[in-house]
């Protein structure tokens, strides 16, 4: 009688992952990072340990285990859904792995403004002046040069 050993095995494909960052405008597309032998079932968590959930056209996890986040408007924005952190399990016989957390955060694509802060100053004397980003996006953007009347300022 010949008798074949079963294999089994559990394991992360690329456990690198993070952090993603995505337009609103554009959604994204997470797969769980795990796999194994026989085939493994993926599920999704937030950080604090609760299974995720379908929320129709918003927040959905395919059935290879990718979850996928909706394109939304900035007035659809919510905390648990676009700027959270998320983690995946793989399940088989051979038992149970956990991904490191991800962290899941959109960037609101909408209209901003640029300014620079109003100084006052003596003639002669040295003026400080800062450029004002909105808060939704100045993890976003670098200032790479100063103009007056569109001229470049060189220090």
């Amino acid at each position: 009688v010949f008798t074949e050993e079963l294999h089994a095995s559990l394991y992360f494909v690329n456990a690198s992952l993070q952090e993603v960052v995505f337009a609103s405008t554009t959604g994204t597309l997470v797969p769980c990072p795990a796999a194994g032998i026989p085939p493994v079932t993926l599920r999704w968590y937030l950080a604090t340990g609760e299974e995720i959930y379908d929320v129709p056209g918003i927040r959905h996890v395919h059935p290879n285990g990718t979850l996928q986040i909706f394109p939304f408007p900035p007035s659809s924005f919510n905390n648990l859904i676009h700027d959270n952190t998320y983690y995946c399990t793989a399940e088989n016989p051979s038992g149970k792995i956990r991904s490191q957390d991800v962290h899941i955060k959109a960037v609101l694509r909408e209209p901003y403004t640029v300014r620079v802060e109003d100084q006052k100053a003596m003639r002669g004397n040295v003026a400080v002046f800062k450029c004002i980003i909105p808060s939704s996006v100045e993890a976003y953007i670098t200032v790479v040069s100063w103009e007056k009347d569109t001229v470049s300022l060189v220090s």
